[in-house]
């Protein structure tokens, strides 16, 4: 889809925390859901899942609960519960919709790189929509979701896109680590966790004013 040697081949971005206003929502359900079984959801616990697919979620509060459980079980309650929440919408992040919009009028492919399953993508998204991207790569369509690079690599396959000439946008410590490991040029956007900037990692307090000529710049090296 895009020009092989190009300096920027690809702006890839997560969803939750990044472009919308979500990650609360995920706290509030995933309190509710360990309260299911018996347990307690601090706020250590929530930024230690932020970004994580549902099923190691639910693994890690089955332990903390102590409670005989499924991981499936537990992570379908999860999504029903955040789904639930989400249906009095998120909110794009300040600058998102407008970064999107840009990169799509730019002609510069672009992919939605989620941990969260393909049956909420479009409902989460809806403030900004998933036909805003060329293609979307949800959680449940991986064979290994992040920290693991195979999320970003499909996103790139996708496109047709070298790597290292994609950028991604990311918010959590999983996405970030997912997105380097892909070889990207990283842009962590600051929500509820700090990040050091270095090598291919950028940080940004915001998305609001961010141009295509310094996103290319990440890459034209």
């Amino acid at each position: 889809m895009t020009a092989i040697g190009a300096p920027l081949q690809a702006v890839l971005f997560d969803m939750d925390g990044t472009l919308i206003d979500s990650e609360h929502l995920w706290g509030r359900a995933e309190s509710a859901t360990a309260a299911s079984l018996g347990g307690e959801w601090t706020a250590q616990d929530h930024r230690r899942s932020i970004g994580g697919a549902a099923v190691p979620v639910a693994r890690y509060m089955i332990e903390r609960a102590g409670a005989r459980a499924g991981a499936h079980d537990v992570a379908d309650r999860l999504q029903a519960e955040f789904a639930r929440l989400l249906a009095g919408g998120a909110e794009p992040r300040p600058g998102a919709k407008e970064l999107v919009a840009r990169v799509a009028a730019s002609g510069v492919p672009s992919a939605l790189v989620t941990s969260t399953e393909r049956a909420l993508v479009d409902s989460a998204i809806g403030a900004i929509g998933v036909d805003s991207f060329d293609v979307s790569v949800a959680g449940d369509e991986v064979a290994a979701n992040k920290p693991d690079p195979a999320p970003y690599l499909t996103a790139a396959r996708m496109l047709g896109a070298e790597p290292a000439r994609c950028v991604a946008f990311e918010d959590s410590e999983v996405g970030v680590a997912s997105a380097l490991a892909a070889g990207c040029a990283t842009v962590a956007v600051v929500d509820q966790v700090a990040f050091t900037p270095g090598g291919r990692l950028h940080v940004l307090e915001s998305l609001a004013g961010v141009d295509l000529d310094w996103v290319g710049s990440l890459v034209a090296a």
